[in-house]
């Protein structure tokens, strides 16, 4: 069964619509969702807590949140819409998996271990965050002189949000009684607002084409690298993939090489 948004028709009859859901699983990508709604010419706004307890609070030494994802979008008239994606960790945990299987080092301040030092390993940090009691991922901005405390504060509200308000899960406190079985009960929200309940038909998103346009003219550091936005990067990788095809690591086309030869199936990546 196709999965319907119902909060993009209640915000059109109502001018706002919101949904929570509890016992789910991963969704996948957060922006997905907000695309979704910002397509119907809708505000969207979406939050998820995780299962995978991978990321360590500013000043604690044992992982507690999930990276819970948010995402939001806003329409736009003359620009791709602006689509904010992003995890409430420093990075995701399969950039850590990516940096390990091209045996690239992390920069410092993305994962830390149980005595609040960079791990720039990334082989090591995969086993903190997979098999260790403590250390793991930080929260944006990595360490509290960097303001990981604002990270942490986003984590918290992405949990109360996006799971505790349907009744969802928190996995760390659920890992620390010792309930690691059963139902993953992941919780989503999903937030569409119709601009036209607030302002006249188009002046919202000429405004935010506006600022758009103002900030990719801004002065650069660099003149080969302009300003970019929310959304423009990973348009441009879409655009790119689509010509070039999808990048994989050796390492990991032949794992994939042994999984299909174990499961007598075809390779067909090359």
């Amino acid at each position: 069964m196709p999965f319907e948004l119902h909060p993009a028709p209640t915000a059109e009859a109502n001018g706002i619509g919101a949904v929570s859901v509890t016992n789910s699983h991963h969704f996948g990508i957060a922006g997905y969702y907000a695309r979704m709604i910002v397509e119907r010419g809708l505000i969207g706004l979406v939050a998820s807590n995780s299962r995978a307890v991978s990321v360590v609070p500013t000043r604690a030494a044992t992982r507690v949140f999930g990276t819970n994802p948010l995402a939001f979008a806003a329409p736009t008239r003359r620009n791709p819409p602006f689509l904010l994606d992003m995890s409430t960790s420093t990075v995701a945990g399969n950039k850590i998996k990516m940096y390990a299987l091209k045996h690239k080092p992390l920069p410092p301040g993305w994962a830390l271990d149980e005595k609040g030092q960079p791990i720039v390993d990334a082989a090591l940090a995969r086993e903190y965050i997979t098999k260790r009691d403590r250390g793991g991922l930080t929260p944006i901005g990595g360490t509290p002189e960097m303001s990981s405390h604002k990270g942490y504060g986003l984590a918290m509200m992405v949990q109360i949000l996006g799971s505790t308000l349907a009744g969802g899960s928190f996995h760390g406190l659920a890992e620390s009684r010792g309930k690691q079985s059963g139902p993953d009960n992941i919780g989503h929200f999903f937030l569409a607002i119709d601009p036209q309940a607030f302002r006249p038909g188009g002046n919202f998103e000429d405004e935010v084409d506006e600022m758009i346009e103002f900030l990719h003219s801004a002065p650069t550091i660099d003149p080969s690298m302009p300003v970019l936005v929310a959304g423009d990067p990973e348009l441009q990788s879409r655009e790119q993939r689509s010509r070039e095809g999808v990048p994989i690591p050796e390492v990991l086309i032949e794992k994939l090489r042994g999984i299909a030869r174990r499961c007598g199936a075809p390779f067909l990546l090359g």
